[in-house]
């Protein structure tokens, strides 16, 4: 939408994802992702880390389920969303605090330091069918309407002219 503010952060999971439903069924998936800054100090030859910054990260329906299942605490991630204004609370200190809302757009583990392997799944509404080349599957979208044959033609030769 317009006037959103869209950020990325790069930083660590500070718990594991913690997955809930909504009364409707729709998947929520909330973590906190801790970056700190680090600068190089030429003065000492050492390296500074800065102030944490904590941000509460909230994804929804499939990406909620995905996040849940594919990510967990210490995880270096790179999360893409849209940031929400923050909301103002009381620590348990008596402290006035605000924290940093996001709505995740896209989340995956950063690969700088670490490696990853991706499971591509099946979405719904779809039929997984043997692919021509091989072991791999394809995945096409299942319809009543013949429409999907325009889009690609291949899939329903035909001797007829089209129109």
């Amino acid at each position: 939408m317009a006037g959103e503010v869209s950020v990325t952060i790069v930083g660590n999971l500070a718990d594991d994802p913690e997955l809930r439903y909504t009364q409707g069924g729709v998947a929520v998936a909330s973590v906190r992702v801790g970056s700190t800054p680090r600068t190089f100090n030429r003065s000492t030859n050492e390296w500074v880390d800065g102030e944490t910054v904590w941000v509460r990260c909230t994804a929804w329906r499939e990406v909620a389920e995905n996040v849940a299942q594919s990510l967990t605490k210490g995880t270096r991630v790179v999360v893409t969303g849209r940031l929400k204004p923050p909301s103002a609370y009381q620590s348990a200190q008596g402290e006035a605090r605000a924290s940093l809302e996001l709505e995740i757009d896209e989340i995956g583990p950063s690969l700088r330091y670490a490696t990853a392997s991706v499971t591509r799944r099946a979405r719904e509404g779809s039929a997984q069918v043997e692919s021509p080349w091989g072991g791999q599957q394809a995945e096409t979208k299942q319809s009543s309407s013949g429409a999907e044959a325009w889009a690609n033609p291949a899939t329903a030769p035909s001797d007829e002219a089209p129109f």
